[in-house]
């Protein structure tokens, strides 16, 4: 399968993904209210999220690993990556063991103080539902791993659709639970039962389409476990961006403006974002083949991949902008049922800040094709400190028009630094980016065209 190819193949995967999770956050919703009740569901929503804060336990050691891993094999490393492999397997387990300790003893004290008493739902089943739902929580944290053997083998595509159809099951086996009339129990079971047979066919499936594990037997490496758990770490910094602006931010606005001010602070700048979900499919898109092209030493492939992002980023984005700028305040009246007032300034402030964001967001991949974690860990703190300084400064003398262009700072620096730091980390100057990734988007265009005019 050519590139061109595999990039498709991987882009309609993504929109089926994302539509399947669309579909698992809304459609269950009004299952758990007619089964449950508002306020018993109310409270289960509550109870999850020990597991939900257990899951990012794992988001940097099982990342370092899979990134080590594709780039080795990549490369032609067979037994590095084999080591690596088993070395990332043993890290993962060693996390899985780690986070189950901490779960116990979290639950053990939040019993020991009656926590659980005080919920509508009763106490030994919420403490044995919660307990099942961190075990399927804790058997995911293997899939970042065996999800680079697709990678590696340049079958990016199926892994994605495979993760497709376990967030269907999952939806499926929940409904069901719901339609029967069981409660928390049988539906954190239910959760269980497809990470259990999902993940280990997921593993087994990823051994055979890349068929590496028969020629070559993994061995613990100390120098990978010290090099897997450094840049583990990198990859753990990277929500702490996102928790600082999106709280932080709202936070400053809260404190110098007011409640109401928070209200229309954070659903325009939800709706004004809405244009990201097309960004984030370009990104895991084009992400597989980027990393493999890095590992394989084929600069001039990785840096046409890199400018096709950039490009087809920002033209997401200016479409979008256009649109939400003749209409968006006219949706969002709709959405809000005219309870909240928008300056028009703020609004467009906020839109115009989709044009920076598509430049710095398509070009995060390439620290982690590169698996170079702290440069935009490292850049995305920073940006968001300043960015929480100005919205503070700049709401106290302009409201919250000021809060907005607070909040644009983040994406213009991030869109300064990160996009430069990306283009030089595959040895390219930025005006290279535009001269030739418009030149790309031409050449794109007379195919389809050409291809148009035979059919």
């Amino acid at each position: 399968m050519t590139l061109k190819k595999r990039l498709l193949s991987n882009g309609l995967a993504s929109v089926f993904q994302k539509g399947v999770r669309v579909l698992e956050q809304l459609l269950l919703v009004p299952f758990f209210i007619t089964s449950w009740g508002a306020a018993y569901y109310g409270e289960w929503l509550t109870l999850t999220i020990i597991p939900s804060v257990i899951a990012f336990s794992d988001l940097g050691f099982g990342t370092a690993a899979a990134n080590s891993f594709v780039l080795r094999y990549a490369a032609g490393e067979s037994q590095k990556a084999a080591n690596i492999n088993k070395t990332g397997m043993y890290i993962i387990t060693i996390m899985v063991l780690v986070a189950m300790i901490i779960s116990l003893l979290t639950i053990f004290i939040l019993d020991y103080f009656h926590v659980f008493d005080k919920s509508l739902i009763n106490s030994n089943e919420a403490i044995l539902a919660v307990s099942i739902l961190i075990l399927a929580c804790l058997l995911n944290f293997y899939n970042q791993l065996i999800e680079s053997y697709y990678r590696a083998a340049q079958k990016a595509a199926l892994a994605i659709n495979l993760l497709t159809v376990k967030a269907a099951l999952n939806l499926g086996a929940g409904l069901l639970v719901l339609l029967l009339g069981f409660g928390v129990v049988a539906f954190a079971l239910s959760q269980l039962l497809v990470s259990l047979i999902f993940n280990l066919f997921y593993w087994v499936k990823g051994k055979q389409v890349l068929s590496l594990f028969d020629d070559y037997k993994g061995k613990r490496d100390k120098v990978i476990l010290k090099e897997i758990t450094k840049k583990g770490l990198g990859y753990l910094m990277f929500p702490a961006w996102q928790a600082i602006y999106f709280q932080g931010t709202t936070f400053v606005v809260r404190i110098v403006l007011g409640p109401e001010a928070v209200a229309i602070f954070n659903t325009v700048r939800t709706l004004s974002r809405s244009v990201n979900q097309l960004l984030n499919i370009v990104s895991s898109s084009i992400f597989p083949e980027l990393q493999f092209e890095i590992g394989q030493g084929n600069e001039e492939k990785a840096q046409k991949i890199y400018r096709f992002s950039i490009v087809f980023s920002f033209l997401i984005a200016f479409v979008g902008v256009v649109f939400l700028a003749f209409f968006g305040l006219w949706f969002y009246k709709l959405w809000t049922q005219n309870e909240l007032v928008v300056p028009p300034l703020m609004w467009y402030i906020f839109v115009v800040g989709l044009l920076f964001h598509a430049f710095w967001w398509s070009s995060e991949p390439v620290f982690r094709a590169k698996n170079e974690p702290y440069k935009f860990a490292m850049s995305g703190v920073f940006s968001a400190l300043v960015s929480v300084g100005l919205t503070y400064i700049f709401s106290k003398y302009l409201g919250i028009t000021g809060a907005a262009l607070g909040a644009l700072g983040l994406d213009v620096l991030m869109a300064l630094i990160i996009m430069p730091l990306s283009a030089k980390m595959l040895n390219m100057r930025v005006i290279d980016i535009f001269s030739h990734g418009l030149n790309d988007m031409k050449k794109i265009y007379n195919e389809i065209k050409l291809k148009l005019k035979i059919s």
